[in-house]
């Protein structure tokens, strides 16, 4: 059953949110997050890409800008840009995209239903892409970013954010760049805060949506200080860490679609008739084409879109992992005909998530950067949830959660 609790979450002052609020440290690189900081003493990315304070080039791992973003997260405190709550509440944080909104309760997750599977993962983590933010986590003694979990949806639930996004919100603006909404609610009455804690320990899991690697990340380190506590006792703040909570009907997963390099040797044609095999390949011309269902994909080469939908026999529909179009794709494409081995260190493959429209797709073909361009039917939540609940792993590059949380309107401290 799941554990949670609320926190006394660090916070801007309602006239400053827009100006500290930022995208995630991961999606969008050093030179992206200077310029959108640029002016802007109170952006977030001087705490979460605190490279921007050193000159161009300069290494995000080293040690120097580490120290950067402990000296930024105290001086943010320091100046009033951030403020830690009196009391400890739970938080409703609502992100609203093209028209549909999507309301998250922010809570302290525990750590050791990471460890033991009550939070269920599926996607591998890079240990490499864990140590960077688990020193982020360990020098600030914060979690500074969010991560996004999905639950079971639950009627009572709904009732008690319901009540409180009647209400005036905390804060309530729209990003710069990507036009979502972003609103925001503190739930501080006692009785509702007990309500929400017994009702996730009702549920027999929650599952991370976006954020792996800071979850492990956050996880890791609460562990490491349990480790090193004598005197630890199971309460303490670092046995928690900071999750955004969506009940599972309301998230949307875009498609997370592969541009390749060349096509392995092959002409074009020889490519088609390869494709023949696993695949009934219907040629649709110049105008953008989507996948229209499960098992069907959007192919663009030669400056023409392709219909693939793979033929009965090629899939297991009932192999988690064997039915995902992810899977389909990977073997009957990018091994079996293109080389493509491992998705996660082959250099002649690259991936664009749906966010940015098959027109992206298109644009690199055309440019000549990329050979062929394959998009695949978006993974259902039941999917994920399924896949998760299996102890099962999806490929890489599987899952596109939009819109992003935004960084900045509520930190977690670890003490």
């Amino acid at each position: 059953m799941a554990v949670i609790k609320p926190f006394r979450g660090v916070r801007p002052p309602k006239s400053m949110v827009e100006e500290v609020a930022s995208r995630p440290y991961d999606v969008l690189n050093s030179e992206e997050a200077r310029e959108e900081a640029k002016g802007n003493e109170k952006s977030l990315y001087h705490i979460i890409k605190p490279e921007i304070d050193f000159p161009v080039g300069t290494d995000e791992h080293d040690p120097a800008v580490y120290d950067k973003a402990v000296e930024n997260f105290k001086m943010f405190q320091e100046k009033g840009w951030l403020v830690q709550d009196d009391k400890e509440n739970y938080y409703v944080y609502a992100q609203t995209m093209n028209g549909k909104t999507q309301y998250g309760l922010v809570v302290g997750a525990y750590v050791p239903d990471y460890m033991n599977g009550v939070i269920k993962k599926h996607e591998l983590t890079r240990r490499d892409k864990e140590e960077d933010r688990m020193k982020h986590v360990r020098v600030n003694n914060a979690n500074i970013e969010p991560v996004f979990f999905a639950y079971p949806d639950n009627a009572e639930l709904d009732a008690i954010v319901a009540k409180y996004t009647a209400r005036k919100p905390e804060y309530d603006f729209i990003a710069p760049g990507d036009g979502f909404g972003h609103t925001f609610w503190v739930i501080d009455e006692k009785e509702d805060i007990d309500k929400i804690t017994a009702l996730f320990a009702e549920m027999p899991a929650l599952y991370i949506a976006d954020g792996h690697h800071r979850s492990a990340a956050a996880a890791l380190v609460g562990a490491e200080k349990a480790a090193q506590n004598p005197e630890h006792k199971g309460d303490e703040e670092y046995n928690y860490f900071m999750a955004v909570c969506f009940p599972a009907s309301q998230l949307t997963i875009i498609d997370y679609n592969r541009v390749v390099k060349d096509l392995n040797g092959l002409t074009a044609e020889q490519f088609l008739y390869a494709l023949e095999k696993n695949f009934v390949v219907e040629e649709k011309g110049e105008n953008i084409y989507k996948p229209s269902s499960l098992h069907n994909f959007s192919l663009y080469l030669a400056g023409k879109w392709y219909s693939l939908t793979a033929k009965p026999g090629t899939y297991d529909d009932n192999d988690p992992i064997g039915v995902l179009d992810v899977t389909i794709s990977s073997n009957l494409i990018l091994d079996e005909i293109l080389g493509i081995k491992d998705l996660r260190s082959d250099k002649r493959i690259d991936f664009v998530g749906g966010i940015r429209g098959l027109e992206e797709l298109k644009r690199r073909v055309d440019s000549g950067e990329m050979a062929v361009a394959l998009a695949l039917y978006p993974v259902s939540m039941k999917q994920l949830m399924d896949i998760a609940d299996t102890g099962n792993i999806m490929p890489p590059k599987t899952t596109w959660f939009e819109p992003k949380l935004r960084s900045g309107l509520i930190i977690h401290k670890l003490e």
